[in-house]
Order: C-alpha cells, then structure tokens, then sequence
C-alpha cells in the first residue's frame, strides 16, 4: 500500500476482526444492501451517484429519531464486503445501542461499489481499477476534502427531509481522514449539533507523516518533508497513480485545527494515546483550554492505537484487544448528558 495514504481506517486483520465482532453471520446470496440490513438511498450530487447506507433499529425504520452520519476513514473500500462465510462490519463498532436513539448513516466512496465479495479485492480490501491496477480515476478525482465535505452537506439536506428524521439532534461522527471532513462540515452548517472527532489529527495529515517518521528514522522525515514541498507545488494535481493525489494530500494536510476552533457546539475528541496523532490531540486540548472553550470534551484511551486496538509487549498492534465498542458506548454517554447552559 502506498505510503501516501496515511489515515488508514482498515488493515486486513482489521477488517476480519470487524467481521467477527462488528456484524452478525449473514449468509448472503445477493449484492443489494437491503440483503444486509440496510436501507439504500441514492441521490445525484454534482452529476455523480452518491449511495447512501442507512441502518434503523428492526422495527423502527420509519420512527422519528435524531441522525448520527459516521464518516469513515480513507482509501476507496467498499461499504459491504461479504464472502461465503459472512459480511463484513461495515460500522467498525456495535451498533445496538445507538441504533436505541438514532438512525445511522454513511457514504459510500465515489464510484467505488457498495457491495462487493471479497474475492475481487486485493488483501487490504481496497477497490482498484482492474485495467490499471491503481484506484479509479473518477474516485482520485473526487478524493478531496472539499469534495467530500460539499457532498456530504447535500446528503445531510436529503436525508433531513426524510419524515423518519427528527431534527432533536443531527450529530456528525468521523474517524481518522473522516474527522477532518466532519470538522470542516460543522463549521458550515447551522443544522449540526453535535460532532465526534475521533482519531483525527488537528494539525493535518503531513504531520501525521513526519511525526511517525521522526519516531522511526530521521532521514524518512526529511524524505517526507520534500515530499510535502513537491505537494505544495503541485497541489492542484489529481494523479492517483501513486496512490492518493497531491491535492488529495494538500487538502487533508491543512490543520483542522482552525476548523475546530470556530466550533461552538459540543465537540467529543477520543484518540488513543498510542497513536500518533495523540499529542497533536493534547496540544488541541491545551489550546481549547487555553481559549476557555467550555464546548470540547476529550477522552484519551491510554496504550490504545489508531483504530483504538492494544498494543503487544513488542509494540504490534493487538488484534485481541478490542475496544471501538467502549469507545462508541462513550459517545453515547456524552450525547445523552444535558446541554450545557
């Protein structure tokens, strides 16, 4: 996998291990989401189809209940991938409890299929271009920040005319490459009340490049360094053929942090103490103090990763040590307090 794409929200041992815990043992013998469970809403943005999951308590589908939009993490992975075993978790985390008090939704990647057998992707599930071995071309052209925070503003527009949608609440929840998408769309509509920010970095992706390399080896960094003086000058560029595009790097390597500050609805960051991205999130936390802004809430996972796994006595990541649905159960917690006055 390309070092360019640094937010990775699957590995293949994450993506079984979702399988196992996140989802129950479908047996499916169809390739309509509706086979999985989900309602499947499509609308036009920009000319292009954009496919929407949504996910409702049995029973309850046409229940007036808040929305909770999750926003994945990067690279062009289905939403739904199945073998002859099962499907694959398509929210990293249980989703019981939250379907209890909201509908959950999320979007596909642009151009990349909503349902897919596992057989036609390679190890790290990842969609590719079967002419060319690389992603897409309409997805990398499309793989940018404010493509992704434009579209999913019209989505959150669609889905709140659906008379199952009740306007209590509208919460945004992103993950990794999501947060950013989720940090810039609070700053821009009026109609979101609530934002999980989890797993993000504040100071934007290049930074998340440097400081693992810095933990590595130095001459890695400055490797990575020039390579962000070659995205700058090119930071218009859509060639995905090396992986993410430099735009695609540019946009998601301004800090979220300016973002962040502007916010003055309740903001949730959790992270893992182990991830990289951790003191970036301590130096959010220092500075909203600093500012006095009584809206941010934090929740550090001490020795837990990325993707909020353990870690092994060597350092590896602990595929046994899963925690995502700890985590989400905090963000329920904290959706249910009181608003502050």
């Amino acid at each position: 996998m390309n070092k360019r794409c640094p937010c990775l929200f699957f590995t293949p041992l994450l993506v079984l291990m979702l399988a196992l815990v996140a989802a129950p043992p479908l047996f499916a013998q169809n390739k309509a989401p509706q086979d999985f469970g989900f309602r499947y809403l499509q609308m036009p943005f920009q000319q292009d189809p954009v496919n929407i999951l949504v996910l409702s308590q049995k029973g309850q589908e046409q229940k007036k209940k808040p929305l909770l939009l999750f926003i994945q993490g990067s690279l062009p992975i289905p939403l739904i991938i199945y073998d002859e075993q099962g499907v694959y978790g398509t929210f990293p985390f249980r989703t019981t409890e939250l379907l209890q008090h909201y509908h959950l939704a999320i979007v596909g990647k642009p151009f990349i299929p909503v349902v897919i057998e596992s057989k036609y992707l390679p190890p790290n599930f990842t969609f590719l271009d079967p002419d060319t071995g690389h992603f897409p071309v309409e997805y990398s052209e499309r793989n940018i920040l404010d493509y992704y925070v434009a579209r999913n503003l019209a989505v959150i527009s669609y889905l709140k005319e659906q008379p199952w949608v009740s306007n209590q609440q509208l919460v945004l929840a992103g993950h990794s490459e999501g947060s950013t998408i989720a940090a810039k769309m609070a700053t821009l509509s009026p109609e979101i009340t609530h934002l999980v920010y989890s797993g993000g970095n504040p100071l934007g992706r290049i930074m998340s490049f440097i400081a693992r390399a810095r933990a590595i080896e130095d001459s890695q960094a400055e490797s990575d360094l020039l390579y962000w003086q070659y995205v700058i000058n090119n930071s218009e560029s859509l060639d995905g053929s090396e992986g993410d595009t430099p735009k695609t790097t540019y946009q998601f390597s301004l800090p979220p942090l300016h973002n962040l500050l502007q916010l003055e609805i309740p903001v949730l960051v959790t992270y893992g103490t182990k991830d990289t991205a951790a003191i970036f999130n301590d130096y959010l936390r220092v500075e909203t103090m600093r500012q006095q802004k009584s809206n941010f809430t934090y929740k550090a996972y001490s020795g837990l990763e990325h993707n909020y796994f353990g870690l092994t006595p060597t350092g590896e990541v602990d595929y046994n040590n899963y925690n995502w649905d700890n985590v989400v159960q905090d963000w329920l917690e904290w959706l249910q307090q009181p608003a502050k006055k």
